[in-house]
Formats: structure tokens, sequence, C-alpha cells
């Protein structure tokens, strides 16, 4: 039986796919990264300041990760970074997954309250999660159009669903991205580009849930049917589906990846 943190049963299915991962060097992003390459990718590794994480994914995979810094909120280093894209690799990139996440911690006893957050606070997730992903899809577009097709991945959260803890700027933006999903999905259709969300929960551990304390994890996780809280690589699997060609007529879709926590 196979592991359940183990890709094996899709090594090679994404053979020929050029992949971005944003913030693709840690955490969540650095999950899909390492299953896209075990599924045959080539994956271009965005990263701001994890510059040595990065680098040390490019040395274990050889010719099938290439690192570049850019800052996805800025149109000019996005820019920038197809093209540094473009001239490594010789081939446009096929799919992207808009992973980057601006500075945040998933600790429930020092997040703003409504009687506190600020509009900033808000502003700051929207230029990550809105601003950063519609930068990354429109400069993808030019080579999507010379592929002859694109696959757009947007991370979400089931917070939409339940917001068990009420985290409003970081929900609030990821709303905003999930409306984007399905408005980009019905005008980019028509040049066979899909466009999809990959909603999770907490997901154990990564950097910005590395704050939560362990009776937290372990009241999530009695309240799934699967009896676990979800980790990076079991989120990373399900993404790859809306990266291949398995998933060519889907889209405008948020699927929820949280071990049955949230119904429907």
């Amino acid at each position: 039986m196979t592991d359940q943190n183990t890709s094996s049963a899709i090594d090679g299915f994404l053979k020929g796919e050029t992949i971005l991962v944003t913030g693709g060097a840690r955490g969540l992003g650095e999950a899909i990264t390492r299953a896209a390459v075990q599924a045959g990718a080539h994956v271009v590794v965005d990263y701001l300041h994890s510059e040595e994480r990065a680098k040390a994914l490019e040395k274990e995979y050889p010719g099938h990760v290439t690192a570049i810094q850019a800052d996805v909120t800025d149109e000019n280093d996005v820019k920038r970074l197809f093209a540094d894209a473009k001239a490594a690799l010789g081939t446009p990139i096929t799919g992207v997954v808009n992973n980057a996440l601006v500075s945040f911690s998933f600790n429930g006893d020092d997040r703003p309250k409504a009687d506190t957050i600020t509009w900033q606070d808000f502003e700051h997730q929207l230029l990550g999660a809105v601003k950063g992903s519609v930068t990354v899809i429109q400069q993808a577009l030019p080579g999507f159009e010379e592929a002859g097709y694109g696959r757009v991945l947007n991370i979400g959260t089931n917070l939409f669903q339940n917001p068990v803890v009420p985290y409003h700027d970081y929900t609030a933006a990821k709303g905003a991205l999930l409306a984007l999903t399905r408005t980009f999905a019905q005008e980019l259709g028509p040049k066979n580009v899909t466009v999809n969300m990959v909603s999770g929960g907490l997901l154990r551990t990564t950097d910005a849930s590395s704050a939560t304390p362990d009776a937290v994890f372990d009241i999530i996780a009695q309240s799934t049917p699967l009896g676990h809280v979800t980790t990076p690589q079991e989120l990373a699997d399900a993404a790859l589906f809306f990266l291949s060609p398995l998933s060519r007529a889907v889209s405008g879709q948020d699927l929820i990846v949280d071990c049955g926590y949230v119904k429907g």
C-alpha cells in the first residue's frame, strides 16, 4: 500500500509541463514544487526572501527546478521573472500556481480582532493574494497562447465555509481570490485556459502555521472524518490534478482539501 505522504502513484503524468510556483521554496509551495517535479514537470520556483531554500531545491533537482527571485506584487519583477524563465528554458510556462503568501501567522491569540483590525491589514493581504495573482496570470498569458493552453491554480482556504478562527484580512483576501478565479475562468476559457482553486484548512505544518498551538491541531484532527490534519504534501498532490491534462474540462472550481473537515 502506498504511503499517504508520497506521490509515487502520479510519477510522470506532468511530463512536458513547465510550472511556475510562486512562493515555491517553502511550506506548501515547496510541497507543490516537489510533487510537480516527481510528476515529471519542470518547475520554476519563484521566491522573495528564501534564496537559500530555493537554491537548495535547484541543486537537489538539477535540470528540473529553476529558481528565480521576484516579488509577485511588483509588475516589473514579474515581467522579468517570465522573461528569465523563457530565456533559461526556451519553452513557455504552461501552468502557474498562485501560492505566494505575504507575511502572515495563523496565531488565533495574536490576530487582529474586529474592533482593532485596520484597513492596512486588509490591503496587505489583498496585495499578495489578489494583485500578485492578477499580475502573474497576466504575464503568463502570452506563454499560454504560444503553448495553446494554460492552467492556473490559485490557493484558497476553507475558512470561507467555516471561519473557525476569524482571520478577517486573510479570509477576505482569499474570498476575493475565489471571485477572481471564477471571473477569470469565464473570460479565459475561450483561450483554452483553465482557472481553478484548491482550498486547504490549517496545514500541519508550514511556516505560517508554526505558531498554532498543538491543541488546535488536535481539535481539528478529531473533527475530520480521516482523523488527521491535512499535510502540505496531501494538498500538493490534489493540486497536481488541476495542472494536468486530466483537468482540461474543469474550470472555475474550488476544491476543498481538508480531510473532510468542511462539508460541501
